[in-house]
């Protein structure tokens, strides 16, 4: 009897353990064509991959290019700049400042010497200071 009974158990265990490893081999196949589709799919996207780096490096460099002509240009355009300033600036400044003073001297001549005023435009009047000048000479 003890030998009828060990015999069922080991034929359980046998078959439990012939189940175990038929879904462990599905698991594997599974498993191997996963990585076989992974592999296939990856190849070519690692190809694509490495060919637009290729052409983002050969758009870096014409940028690279492009970026020092423009400097070029902006140091031309400053220099061209600080020539025309000071070739016509100096001489604009002294004809705006000689206009300036005519007007000046033609309003000032059509005016009476009595009537003339001045007049503050745009420009805060400060207010007066505390005690005024009675207080630097010891007056309160």
């Amino acid at each position: 009897m003890a030998g009828i009974l060990v015999a069922v158990f080991w034929a359980i265990l046998v078959s439990f353990l012939a189940v175990v490893l038929v879904r462990l081999a599905q698991v594997l196949r599974a498993a191997t064509r996963l990585v076989a589709d992974v592999t296939e799919h990856a190849v070519p996207l690692l190809g694509e991959a490495s060919e637009t780096v290729r052409s983002a490096q050969t758009q870096l460099s014409r940028v690279d290019a492009i970026a020092s002509d423009v400097q070029e240009v902006t140091s031309n355009a400053s220099a061209l700049s600080s020539t025309v300033a000071s070739a016509f600036g100096g001489p604009l400044v002294k004809v705006a400042a000689f206009g300036y003073g005519v007007r000046r001297a033609i309003g000032r001549k059509g005016a009476p010497q009595g009537q003339r005023r001045t007049v503050i435009r745009s420009r805060a009047v400060p207010p007066a200071r505390k005690g005024g000048r009675g207080d630097r000479r010891g007056r309160g």
